[in-house]
């Protein structure tokens, strides 16, 4: 499946590169209006590289040729950076695809794994009101940032979050805790733990095709209409 290489700038200062998957049946003039989903991946594909973004995650199980019903934003991490400093960037990211694409604004979805986990985990925190649902994978929050009270402003998100019980890479409390103040705070959220799985939690976790069917049926407009 063809990802094209492209680069946001903003501000003329900072810039990322980032793969673009529009699906099939994409007619940008068209009255249509797709989902989005913008992956964030982990720290051994930071870089310039953009080939490196498809090792993993999203990215990966297009090239492997299944056909996902969205436009798919994948940007990569510079060198010697980390998601969670990048989130004015993901942001802007965000704004110019939705401007320049066909996009439906009440199903925009996020997901990470590890450093992008985190990234996830920030990014989502600090705009809750744009995300449909968010999927972290082997992520966690940063103390400095507030976490894990930060999470409770993901209550009104629905969030499906996967972590392997033997990663010694990020540990399976990383996810435990945010998860535990979300329930605290009547979140509603999906933990799923794989009782065999060291750091690689991702590869079964995008291959599920029942984690797309869950996805791509959560709406913005869906949890407006449960607080009227």
């Amino acid at each position: 499946m063809n990802q094209q290489a492209c680069t946001f700038e903003q501000h003329a200062t900072r810039t990322l590169n980032y793969l673009l998957f529009l699906p099939k049946g994409y007619r940008a003039r068209s009255r249509k209006r797709w989902p989005l989903v913008l992956f964030l991946h982990g720290a051994g594909e930071r870089g310039s590289n953009l080939e490196r973004v498809k090792h993993h995650g999203i990215p990966k199980v297009i090239e492997q040729g299944r056909d996902l019903p969205c436009i798919a934003v994948s940007p990569q991490c510079p060198s010697e950076s980390a998601w969670v400093e990048q989130i004015d960037v993901l942001s802007g990211l965000l704004d110019e695809i939705s401007a320049t694409h066909a996009v439906d604004r009440d199903r925009i979805y996020l997901t990470g794994l590890s450093m992008g986990g985190y990234g996830t985990w920030h990014l989502a925190t600090e705009s809750p009101q744009r995300f449909a649902a968010v999927v972290p994978v082997c992520g966690g929050g940063m103390w400095y940032a507030g976490f894990p009270e930060r999470a409770c402003r993901l209550k009104d998100v629905p969030l499906w979050v996967f972590h392997g019980a033997l990663d010694r890479t990020v540990l399976l409390e990383e996810s435990q805790e945010l998860v535990d103040a979300l329930e605290a705070c009547g979140a509603d959220v999906r933990f799923t733990v794989y009782p065999d799985v060291g750091h690689d939690s991702w590869t079964q976790t995008y291959d599920n095709p029942e984690l797309y069917e869950w996805l791509f049926k959560q709406t913005r407009r869906k949890r407006r209409s449960h607080r009227a």
